[in-house]
């Protein structure tokens, strides 16, 4: 660790010095979570102690411009407070990590290319998103063609994964969470004067195996994702939605007709934000389908979305039944520099389930008190529950649904700016 937090600061002595006409600008974002879990992700079983602990991130961004050039150089440290020895002279936890590693150069006033480790991300972060609720964030290695004049944007984005400098062959064996091999993907957007819309149609191609033990590799096959996200006034209610349509291949060998579709009308009278919306995501029925019918939003901020418990498309609740999400919300300023958000969700099946049961798969409410403390550091305390089904304990492989479940936690994050070269 001490190796490599010289290399960080040389690199940041380089970066100031290798042009005085240029900006360095570095800040730090170090949170602290404690989560107390009983029942968070998925029922509580029987029998079973609930979980406790504190995970850290520790981040260093470096933001270095000059001209027509832009480089970020992202660190961190992803930890649970006590899971290396104190005494412990490595990073025996592999905790350490490049978050971002990227470079922008701009052509001229409209185009520019993005290249390297980066975040991507594009309104309401449904398909496209930091995933900044994760200690580790979402990354993506990729390379970006930008274009932008006036109120219009396009983005082109290419991608091609590898696990190492092969002297042979292309397999790329990394499994589970959508981890693609290589992804195309067009995203444009336009704002009027009240209006805004964007269109994204997104490939992605994995890796296929054959043989006995699934571990001969077979080509490549892919999933497509195309859709539009939008925003407009009506009166004094402001509408955003989102329709999405998923086809190709779900796996190598099944095919793939699935849809989003979700609306939501924010109102904000005064210092009062009230919310009512819902959100529609295809699945499969249990009983049988010729198709698999299950959307996936792949790689969004899925935390976002559908409860704070993370019940749905967190990792889970792939190739399922899919997800009718009634919701209602509203956020009250209690101070000045406070908060209190207050939301319930209404989930239903989207699709038929065993022996036809009754879609209806629980009721979540979730509490989120928000604090500035003081200009970098925010106070986050937070309370969910959840009011499970019969049919959610069917969804969720038989676990109990009469059990408590619920989350609580506290957040501490401190984003302070430690250096901007440009200020004297």
């Amino acid at each position: 660790m001490q190796i490599r937090f010289k290399r960080i600061c040389i690199i940041g002595i380089f970066l100031c010095l290798l042009n005085v006409h240029a900006q360095l600008e570095v800040d730090a974002d170090i949170r602290s979570r404690f989560e107390y879990r009983h029942g968070f992700g998925n029922l509580f079983p029987d029998d079973a102690d609930p979980a406790a602990f504190v995970v850290q991130r520790s981040r260093l961004n470096m933001n270095y411009k000059m001209e027509k050039l832009k480089v970020m150089l992202s660190f961190q440290d992803v930890s649970v407070w006590g899971d290396t020895r104190q005494i412990d002279a490595t990073d025996s936890n592999n905790s350490f990590s490049l978050f971002n590693a990227w470079i922008e150069y701009q052509f001229d006033e409209n185009w520019a290319t993005k290249l390297g480790r980066q975040v991507i991300s594009y309104d309401d972060q449904r398909i496209f998103g930091g995933l900044d609720w994760a200690m580790q964030g979402r990354f993506h290695d990729a390379a970006l063609l930008k274009y932008t004049k006036n109120t219009f944007k396009a983005d082109i984005g290419f991608a091609f994964s590898q696990e190492s400098q092969n002297q042979t062959g292309t397999t790329f064996s990394l499994q589970g969470a959508f981890t693609y091999k290589a992804m195309q993907y067009a995203y444009l957007k336009k704002d009027w004067q009240k209006l805004s819309a964007s269109f994204l149609f997104l490939n992605t191609g994995f890796q296929k195996f054959k043989g006995v033990n699934n571990d001969e590799p077979d080509g490549v096959f892919y999933r497509q994702t195309t859709g539009s996200y939008f925003s407009f006034p009506v009166n004094t209610i402001k509408f955003n939605g989102s329709a999405y349509y998923q086809f190709g291949k779900a796996t190598a060998t099944t095919d793939l007709s699935a849809y989003q579709v979700s609306l939501e009308a924010i109102y904000k009278p005064k210092n009062t934000l009230f919310g009512l919306g819902f959100e529609m995501l295809s699945g499969t029925n249990q009983n049988g389908d010729s198709k698999n019918k299950s959307f996936f939003p792949l790689y969004g901020t899925n935390h976002k979305f559908n409860g704070y418990m993370d019940y749905f498309y967190v990792g889970n609740h792939a190739n399922n039944v899919g997800l009718n999400d009634l919701y209602a919300k509203a956020v009250f300023k209690t101070s000045p520099t406070s908060t209190l958000l207050a939301k319930a969700h209404y989930f239903a099946a989207n699709a038929d389930l065993t022996n036809n049961a009754d879609s209806y798969l629980g009721t979540e409410i979730d509490i989120v008190f928000s604090k500035k403390v003081y200009k970098f550091i925010n106070l986050n305390i937070g309370y969910s529950h959840l009011f499970a089904s019969d049919s959610m304990s069917l969804i969720k492989g038989g676990r109990p649904n009469d059990n408590v479940n619920n989350w609580a936690w506290v957040q501490l994050k401190i984003t302070p700016k430690l250096f901007n070269s440009a200020k004297k």
